[in-house]
C-alpha cells in the first residue's frame, strides 16, 4: 500500500506469503490467495516449525515499528499483524499435527474439502487441481508420520476421535469404487483418465496406509473419553492457554470464561419460558426442551424444503440491510446445498468466502442430509448467521477493502468472524427477519449453545471433565438433540479453544453498541456503527475496541 510505511507494507506482504506457504488449503478456502489450487501443505515437524519462526519473526519486527509513529489505519494493520501471526504460529509449535485427529478436524478431513471446494472448469484450473493431487499421497504420508510421532511423545488424540477418522476413512475406501468424489470432479475431461489413474495408485492406497496407521499403534496409544481435555497431553495447561488467547483475542481466563458461561446458560432460561409460554403454553424449560427435541412437527420432510427456506431467509435479509447497514457487498450470496459425500459427518452449514480472483463466489453451503432429523426452527437462525447479515457481509465487505493490505482481506479472526456471526443472529430479530415466534426458539437454542461452549470447553481443558461430564452439562442446558451435542462435544476436544470465539465475540460487539448508543445518545447511527465494525476486515476484540472508540470520539456531538 502506498501510503503505509516501508518496513509495514513489507511486513503486510510478508504474512500474507507465509500465511499461504504454510497452509495452501487453508488459503484457498478461507484467506482467498489464489494461484495455489495446485499445492498441498507441508506437514513435516521442521517444515511446521520453520513457519512458526517465520511467523514469530515478523511478530518481532512489527513490534519495533514504534506504534506512535503510525496513523490510525497503520496502526491498526500493525496490531492485526502481530495477532495473526503470533496466533498462527501456535498449533505449528505445539504440534497440533501429531495430535489434532477426530471426525471433525485432521489431515485427511480437510483434504476433503479443500478437493471438494475449487473449480475445475477450465483447463488450468484442471492442471493445479491434478497438480495438487500428486501431492496429496506425500501430504497422507507426512500425517502419517506425525501421528506416530505424537504416539512416541505422548502427544496422542483421543480414542473417539480416532476411531470417528479411522470409520471415515474405512467407509470411504469401502463405498467409493469410481471415486467420484475426487476423480468425478473432473468427470470429461482432458485429465480425467491421469486423475482416475492417481486415485487408484496412489491415492487410495495412502489413505488406506493411514487408515491402518490411525486404527493400529494410533488407537491402541489414544486417550480414553475420561482424559479427553488437553491438559492430558504433556505441557497441555500451557498450550491451552495459548488456544485461549488465540482464539478469543481477549485477556479472560479460563476460569473467568467457565463462570460467564454459566451465568448466561441461567439467565436464558428466563427468555425460553417467556417464548414457551407463547409458542407451546409452557413455562417450563426441560418441557420447551423436550418438545423442540422431540415433536415430529418441528422436523422437515424434504432436502428441497431445507434448501427453499435457507434461501427465503437470506432473500429476506438482503432485502432488509439498507437500513441496517451502510454498505453492503456487491455480491449476493449464493446458497446451495452441501456436498453428499461431506455432509453426512458434517455440520448443520457453513459459508465459503469467495476467491481472491472471483472464480468461487461466496457461498453458504446448506446441509440437507436426513432432512427428518433437521429441526425446522433451526435454519432460519442458521442462515442469518452463515449467510445475510452474518459471515457473507462478514467476508464479502473485507475483501471489497482494496486500500487495505491483501492479508487484511482475507483475514479470518475467529473471536470476530464467529462473534459477528453470532451477533447476527440476534440482530436478525432486531431487523423482523424471523417468520415467527418458533423460529426464535432457533436463537435461544443457538445462543444456549454457544452459552455452552464456554462452560464445557474450559471444563475439558481446564478443569478435566470427561467426555460424558460435558455431555450431560450440555443436555441439560440447551435444545441441541443428544445426537447434536456429542458431535459437538467431539470437536471442541479435537479443536481446543475455538469454540470459546463465538460468545466471547459477540458480548464485545454488544458492549461496544452499548457504549455507543450511551455516549452519542440521539446521534447513535446504527448503520454507522455496523460499518464501523465491518470496516476494518477481521481484527481482534482489542483492535475492533480502539477502532470504535476512535469512531465515537470522531462523531459531533449530539
Amino acid at each position: 500500500m502506498d501510503t503505509e510505511p516501508r518496513p509495514l507494507a513489507e511486513l503486510s506482504a510478508g504474512l500474507y506469503e507465509a500465511l499461504a506457504a504454510a497452509d495452501p488449503f487453508v488459503a484457498t478456502l478461507i484467506h482467498g490467495i489464489p494461484g495455489l489450487d495446485g499445492e498441498v501443505p507441508d506437514l513435516g515437524e521442521s517444515a511446521q516449525l520453520a513457519s512458526a519462526e517465520r511467523l514469530l519473526d515478523l511478530v518481532a519486527r512489527a513490534e519495533r515499528i514504534p506504534a506512535d509513529a503510525l496513523d490510525d489505519h497503520d496502526r491498526v494493520t500493525r496490531d492485526v499483524l502481530i495477532h495473526v501471526a503470533r496466533s498462527e504460529a501456535v498449533p505449528y509449535e505445539d504440534r497440533h499435527a501429531e495430535f489434532a485427529v477426530s471426525g471433525y478436524a485432521s489431515p485427511s478431513a480437510l483434504l476433503f474439502t479443500a478437493l471438494t471446494n475449487v473449480s475445475v472448469a477450465t483447463p488450468d484450473e484442471q492442471q493445479r487441481y491434478l497438480r495438487r493431487l500428486h501431492g496429496v499421497p506425500g501430504y497422507l504420508g507426512q500425517a502419517r508420520d506425525r501421528a506416530l510421532d505424537g504416539v512416541a511423545a505422548g502427544r496422542v488424540p483421543t480414542r473417539r476421535g480416532v476411531e470417528q477418522t479411522a470409520e471415515r476413512l474405512d467407509a470411504y475406501l469401502r463405498g467409493r469404487a469410481e471415486d467420484d468424489l475426487i476423480a468425478g470432479m473432473v468427470a470429461g475431461s482432458a485429465v480425467e483418465d491421469e486423475v482416475r489413474g492417481l486415485v487408484a495408485e496412489s491415492i487410495r492406497p495412502a489413505l488406506a496406509a493411514l487408515q491402518e496407521t490411525l486404527s493400529g499403534p494410533v488407537l491402541a496409544a489414544a486417550r480414553p473419553d475420561e482424559r479427553s481435555g488437553l491438559l492430558h497431553v504433556p505441557g497441555g495447561d500451557e498450550m491451552y492457554a495459548r488456544a485461549v488467547a488465540a482464539h478469543t483475542t481477549t485477556t479472560r481466563s479460563p476460569d473467568e470464561i467457565h463462570r460467564l458461561g454459566l451465568d448466561l446458560c441461567e439467565a436464558l432460561r428466563d427468555e425460553y419460558a417467556e417464548l414457551g409460554q407463547r409458542v407451546f403454553g409452557t413455562g417450563d424449560f426441560d418441557a420447551i426442551v423436550d418438545r423442540l427435541r422431540h415433536d415430529p412437527e418441528l422436523r422437515y420432510s424434504s432436502a428441497e424444503d431445507i434448501l427453499a427456506d435457507a434461501r427465503a431467509a437470506v432473500a429476506r435479509a438482503e432485502t432488509a440491510l439498507p437500513d441496517w447497514f451502510g454498505r453492503a457487498p456487491s455480491a449476493s450470496c449464493a446458497v446451495v446445498p452441501m456436498n453428499e459425500v461431506l455432509a453426512p459427518a458434517a455440520v448443520l452449514g457453513e459459508y465459503l468466502p469467495s476467491s481472491g480472483d472471483g472464480s468461487r463466489p461466496g457461498r453458504y453451503n446448506v446441509n440437507t442430509h436426513a432432512p427428518r432429523t433437521r429441526t425446522r426452527y433451526e435454519y432460519e437462525t442458521l442462515a442469518f448467521h452463515e449467510g445475510v447479515p452474518g459471515h457473507h457481509l462478514q467476508f464479502g465487505l473485507a475483501q471489497e477493502l482494496t486500500e487495505l493490505p491483501a492479508f487484511r482481506r482475507y483475514l479470518y479472526v475467529a473471536a470476530f468472524g464467529e462473534g459477528w456471526g453470532l451477533y447476527a443472529e440476534r440482530l436478525a430479530d432486531e431487523m423482523g427477519l424471523y417468520s415467527g415466534d418458533l423460529y426464535r426458539f432457533g436463537m435461544l437454542s443457538f445462543d444456549s449453545w454457544r452459552a455452552c461452549r464456554l462452560v464445557v470447553d474450559t471444563g475439558l481443558h481446564h478443569h478435566g471433565w470427561t467426555r460424558q461430564q460435558a455431555i450431560d452439562f450440555m443436555l441439560a442446558n440447551s435444545a441441541l438433540t443428544p445426537g447434536n451435542v456429542a458431535n459437538e462435544v467431539d470437536r471442541y476436544i479435537a479443536w481446543p479453544g475455538q469454540a470459546l470465539a463465538y460468545m466471547t465475540g459477540r458480548l464485545e460487539i454488544e458492549r461496544l453498541r452499548r457504549t455507543a448508543r450511551e455516549r452519542l445518545g440521539a446521534a447513535f447511527d446504527i448503520r454507522a456503527f455496523h460499518d464501523t465494525v465491518l470496516g476494518n476486515g477481521a481484527v481482534p476484540m482489542t483492535v475492533l475496541s480502539g477502532a470504535v472508540e476512535r469512531w465515537i470520539g470522531a462523531q459531533p456531538p449530539s
